[in-house]
């Protein structure tokens, strides 16, 4: 079972895209673009309880076939066995990482699309 609220996981797509896209005016921050953003999905990430953050860590390696949908839990169990760097580093890391959250959802059979408008973000 999925261990983390998939709105929390809807906010990480969300923010991501909106860091790689540079159109946010308010993630500049000390002459560095787009920093911000990356501090905040940072720090959100590291405030996820272990559980959490375990079952992040699965749903981006569903969402890139390392892991099939059924295998759930073995990728959550995995992750929280592997895990070498901490978790916000690594997921930061992946260039893919909204696309890849996005079809790990639809391949559990959640709705990324519904996810994100239960999301709200401040204005």
């Amino acid at each position: 079972m999925l261990q983390i609220n998939p709105d929390k996981i809807a906010h990480i797509i969300i923010r991501v895209r909106e860091y790689g896209s540079g159109l946010d005016p308010w993630a500049h921050s000390g002459g560095r673009v787009q920093h911000g953003i990356r501090s905040e999905l940072h720090d959100f990430i590291a405030n996820l309880n272990e559980d959490e953050q375990a079952s992040l860590v699965a749903v981006m390696w569903i969402g890139r076939d390392s892991f099939e949908p059924e295998e759930l839990e073995e990728a959550i169990e995995t992750a929280r066995i592997e895990r070498t760097t901490p978790t916000e580093d690594y997921l930061l890391g992946e260039p893919r990482l909204a696309d890849m959250l996005e079809a790990g959802l639809e391949a559990l059979g959640i709705s990324p699309e519904d996810a994100e408008d239960d999301v709200i973000r401040p204005v």
